[in-house]
């Protein structure tokens, strides 16, 4: 099959699907790269047991990936109740000690040893326990160094606090320092297209980089979720490619890129987009990138279902120059266009050279 034929059957299967306009399925990943798989079926107490255990089995991992306003009040109040836990524990041990019936501290009957000075209450054994914890220096409260259960208690307290510390602070800088959030300057196209580039049929993507610091050693990857007989979701991977890079990376990335997939007969996609199967399928597509100053990786993904691939149409250029010769980025130009839709003579650069070929058919 030659590759205008092949691109009008692309267009002939696609308007007939009834795939196209009415889905019957719910998506795996969200256009946002959420995963929306479902929990197991089961009672709502036995769920809720499960996450409990679990997160007591990676408390790490949950306080990182915990919502700032979450790790705010962990961080509040592991403190506070790690506080009132040694109160408790210095209240107690004035009480066993008799401390708490001594009616002057300065002045204790003969034979007896206060343990810590004036801890009459148990705000006072919270105060000395904020004292101990904070290293804010011992006021009138104080321990007595004849007093071998209350030295034992003070470097308990000490060692736990320093673990506790240590790991909230650990926390939060690993929850500064991850690349989430410079990964959601990455956008994908929230459509892909198919179309020619190169004088092939190619599955085409769009992805930028809204942020002005670059990116490097960019990869675009994807894995095909379709439906086999005894199996619901069988993967294939794909491989994307960028202009004449082939299976390089792509060293920089600041401004819009279109990656392609060559849509021949080795291609996983071929048979559900060129053979009009009605079989269900999501793309899963993956880029993975490096920050330029710090070297951290970052990554995002994106899916596409078959109604959110539109055919025989073709990227609209996305940089261009302003009156003085400059390149610009033109957000508005990001979503997908058909091939007859003029140009804007203010955007008339070329990502790259994706968009050289016109289709001969509109979509």
């Amino acid at each position: 099959m030659t590759t205008k034929s092949k691109s009008r059957a692309l267009d002939g299967k696609a308007c007939s699907s009834p795939f196209l306009s009415s889905p019957h399925h719910q998506r795996l990943i969200t256009k946002d790269g959420r995963c929306v798989l479902q929990s197991p079926s089961g009672s709502w107490c036995e769920s809720l047991r499960r996450a409990w255990i679990l997160a007591l089995q990676d408390p790490w991992g949950l306080l990182v990936n915990l919502r700032w306003r979450w790790t705010l009040l962990a961080f509040c109040s592991s403190f506070l109740a790690h506080w009132l836990f040694f109160a408790c524990l210095w209240y107690l041990l004035a009480h066993l000690n008799g401390d708490l019936d001594v009616q002057d501290h300065d002045a204790p009957p003969e034979g007896h040893v206060v343990c810590v000075k004036y801890i009459t209450s148990f705000t006072a054994a919270f105060s000395f326990s904020l004292e101990t914890q904070l290293t804010i220096g011992y006021g009138t409260m104080y321990p007595s160094g004849e007093c071998p259960s209350g030295i034992a208690l003070l470097a308990v307290q000490m060692l736990l606090g320093l673990m506790l510390e240590a790991f909230i602070t650990g926390a939060f800088v690993a929850k500064i320092a991850r690349p989430q959030k410079r990964a959601a300057a990455i956008q994908f196209s929230s459509r892909a297209v198919v179309g020619q580039h190169l004088g092939q049929t190619c599955l085409m993507i769009r992805a930028t980089n809204v942020l002005q610091r670059p990116l490097v050693d960019v990869k675009v990857s994807a894995v095909l979720y379709a439906e086999r007989e005894g199996q619901a979701l069988h993967q294939t991977s794909l491989g994307f490619y960028l202009d004449d890079l082939g299976q390089q990376a792509c060293p920089f990335f600041m401004f819009p890129l279109t990656f392609y997939h060559p849509l021949d007969h080795q291609s996983p996609l071929y048979p559900a987009l060129c053979e009009g199967s009605s079989t269900h399928f999501e793309l899963v597509v993956f880029l993975s990138a490096f920050q330029e100053g710090p070297g951290d990786s970052c990554k995002k993904r994106t899916s596409y279902l078959r109604q959110e691939i539109e055919f025989n149409c073709r990227f609209v250029p996305a940089l261009g120059f302003d009156s003085q010769g400059r390149y610009t980025v033109s957000t508005q130009h990001f979503s997908t266009a058909s091939s007859n839709e003029p140009m804007n003579k203010d955007c008339v650069g070329q990502t790259n050279s994706d968009d050289c070929n016109r289709m001969e058919s509109g979509c």
